[in-house]
């Protein structure tokens, strides 16, 4: 009986969490990343930061003054992969929504088209009013805020697959070795990543009525 009711009560939670995640994603628009961008973007960053620390160093490993200690390679050192992925689920926290893709692609380290625009626009003394403060434009979303815990998910489910891709022959790229493990659909994975994907060109003698015009219109996404 006691065990019945620990699974009605899971079950009832997991209903209520994914009853929460519709409603965001219908009244608010909000939508949060799937497993297969979760790894995709985690294992970007993991890779990124793994290369920013490259380094031809040695270092020594030992714990007592009596014990001789141990000289290792920097690169493949435990060291380098503890600091990487202490660090890694901050870099989340720099991804902005581009609301106008809808693929993987909206996951990108700059300013969304949408947001340039309206930007522009206020440059130009246009008055913009999406119902928030401007400072709080550039603010991470509930999306991105969302995607850092995601990341930390991950990494805490993953850290054994990722370690055996580092301190192995490294054949494969981290996202293959990895993504390919954790992921049933991996669609995502052939999509470019956000910051290679350029914004079309704004449409050049549009005026300041038509820019407002344009502005009403996508006020909707926010």
């Amino acid at each position: 009986m006691e065990l019945r009711l620990h699974l009605l009560v899971l079950v009832w939670m997991c209903v209520g969490a994914l009853a929460k995640k519709n409603i965001e994603e219908e009244e608010y628009g909000v939508r949060y990343a799937t497993d297969c961008e979760v790894c995709k973007l985690v294992t970007k960053e993991v890779g990124e930061r793994l290369q920013a620390k490259d380094s031809s160093g040695v270092i020594e490993m030992g714990y007592s003054m009596d014990t001789k200690k141990k000289k290792t390679k920097y690169n493949k050192s435990e060291l380098r992969l503890v600091e990487t992925l202490e660090e890694v689920c901050r870099g989340m926290m720099d991804y902005r929504i581009h609301k106008e893709r809808t693929d993987s692609t909206r996951w990108a380290k700059k300013m969304s088209q949408t947001f340039q625009t309206l930007h522009n626009l206020v440059n130009k003394g246009v008055k913009v009013d999406l119902g928030i403060p401007m400072d709080l434009w550039d603010e991470p979303s509930a999306e991105v805020a969302h995607l850092k815990t995601q990341c930390e998910g991950f990494v805490e489910d993953n850290e054994e697959v990722i370690s055996d891709w580092y301190f192995g022959d490294q054949g494969d790229t981290l996202q293959e070795a990895v993504c390919s493990q954790v992921l049933r659909e991996r669609q995502c994975l052939t999509e470019p990543y956000g910051e290679d994907v350029k914004s079309p060109p704004s449409p050049k003698g549009q005026g300041a009525k038509g820019d407002s015009a344009r502005t009403a219109s996508e006020k909707d996404e926010f």
